[in-house]
């Protein structure tokens, strides 16, 4: 199958046809197109119908999307009927976006943000900067392409190969990571910001162990956003009082 390396870049513009009618479907349609041009010499007709049904509704999390991506076009390429690929298409969407947010945008963004504040209030401004757009961006795209190869080798069975894979896992311990690293990070900040008025290393230790106790307590509900306005208040007190 060609065209997979221009199909995972048209994938970081998934977004960029973005509406309230199909989501994210044309520009998963935009970024099929490409792997399926095999098709289009072996079968006119069935590439017809599979380039019409790539940019069917979709809504999911942009970097996940992905799995779906190649789980269709793979199924496209096995012939299974198209009622079939719509409904996976269908099941997938919710999955993968509750995966995407827990993993990126509840987990993986405040704990690279609050790994880079650390950094900052120690003086390692240009360190801390090129290490957050480093690791966050070097974890965007290992999953981008990770997720595309996984979908094309499982089509069909993708949901399966999602549950046997890091994915879930990761989603699960990387909450408690962010609670220990906005833990950590916002008191330093506050006390960074009052100018020697500093924070005791208990306290940062004991907001770092309350975050990750309350994300293993509460799940979702104790979210490490929640959790860094509370911390952002403690703090801010906590450093004024020593001030």
């Amino acid at each position: 199958m060609t065209g997979r390396w221009r199909a995972l870049w048209r994938l970081f513009a998934v977004q960029g046809a973005w509406n309230y009618e199909r989501m994210l479907g044309i520009g998963m349609g935009y970024a099929a197109e490409p792997m399926l041009e095999d098709l289009k010499s072996a079968d006119p007709a069935r590439h017809a119908e599979a380039a019409v049904r790539s940019a069917e509704f979709f809504n999911s999390h942009p970097y996940l999307a992905g799995l779906a991506l190649g789980a269709v076009v793979r199924a496209e390429y096995d012939g299974l009927p198209g009622a079939q690929i719509l409904r996976l298409r269908t099941a997938l969407c919710s999955p993968l976006g509750a995966l995407g947010d827990r993993f990126f945008w509840a987990g993986l963004v405040p704990a690279c943000v609050g790994l880079a504040l650390v950094f900052l209030t120690a003086g390692f401004i240009g360190p801390a900067l090129a290490g957050l757009l480093i690791l966050y961006n070097g974890i965007r795209v290992g999953t981008a392409v990770w997720g595309l190869a996984t979908g094309l080798r499982s089509g069909s069975k993708v949901g399966a190969a999602i549950g046997r894979s890091w994915l879930p896992r990761a989603a699960e311990a990387i909450g408690p990571v962010a609670g220990l690293t906005m833990g950590i990070a916002i008191p330093l900040v506050a006390g960074w910001y009052l100018r020697g008025a500093g924070v005791q290393i208990a306290g940062v230790l004991g907001l770092a162990a309350l975050g990750v106790w309350l994300s293993w307590r509460f799940g979702n509900v104790a979210t490490s956003p929640r959790f860094g306005l509370v911390t952002i208040v403690v703090g801010l007190l906590l450093a004024w009082g020593l001030h």
